[in-house]
């Protein structure tokens, strides 16, 4: 069977982005190899977020919205887009253009072969008080889980569906992706991708929980890991 991708688009307070990213998606949508569709996860913006997604959602066959009635943060937007995925591959991304649409070309080539595919921004274009704290994360969780991921929460990703709706969901996962694909067995390629400074609007994480939240979300995930259930079937009778 022929894959599909559906790329998920978690939205928040976006506004200012979202016309730009429109464009950007159109022109990958226009030549990527596999069949492509979009679903924005809007995660309760109280700005023009949802209007903008309503019009485009409904003049663009290939764009589809879900509206969640609050905002409830990375982790659910992502597990809600999840859910309703029907496509054989899900991807990633965050709509503020730090990174394009268009590289997710370079992923397609590493399927079937891995289960997921995930990027390293290259030359990041951050602020260094953003730079900093997610060196730290990295290193800190690096030390405490040793999945050999280098860019664990770069906003740009592919995997099986099927490897996907196995996750073990809980707050703070969206970090811990590459890990819970490995976790089932799942083989992760990394990609170097390029990485352009936010387009417009700001960002919706600060110094607090870019450190406190990965600190206690890396305890959980040990915690998960210690007690994941995992089997193999070597015989059976029907």
């Amino acid at each position: 069977m022929k894959d599909e991708l559906t790329i998920i688009v978690p939205v928040f307070n976006e506004e200012e982005s979202l016309p730009s990213f429109f464009t950007e998606a159109d022109k990958f949508l226009e030549k990527t190899p596999v069949p492509s569709r979009i679903l924005f996860i809007n995660d309760g913006s109280t700005d023009t977020s949802l209007t903008l997604l309503k019009e485009k959602c409904s003049n663009a066959e290939l764009y589809t919205y879900l509206s969640l009635d609050a905002n409830y943060g990375l982790s659910t937007a992502v597990k809600a887009g999840i859910d309703h995925c029907t496509t054989s591959l899900v991807g990633y991304i965050d709509a503020d253009l730090q990174t394009h649409p268009s590289d997710f070309v370079l992923y397609f080539n590493h399927f079937p072969e891995y289960d997921m595919v995930n990027g390293i921004r290259q030359k990041r274009q951050d602020s260094p008080v953003k730079r900093f704290s997610s060196k730290f994360a990295n290193t800190y969780r690096q030390l405490m889980i040793s999945d050999g991921i280098k860019d664990t929460c770069c906003p740009l990703k592919i995997m099986k569906t099927s490897f996907a709706k196995q996750m073990p969901f809980f707050t703070g996962m969206h970090r811990f992706i590459p890990a819970l694909i490995q976790l089932q067995g799942g083989k992760v390629k990394q990609v170097p991708i390029a990485h352009y400074p936010r387009y417009a609007g700001t960002s919706k994480y600060h110094l607090w929980n870019r450190l406190i939240g990965p600190f206690f979300d890396t305890l959980a995930f040990r915690w998960i890991r210690s007690r994941y259930i995992s089997y193999k079937v070597t015989d059976f009778n029907q």
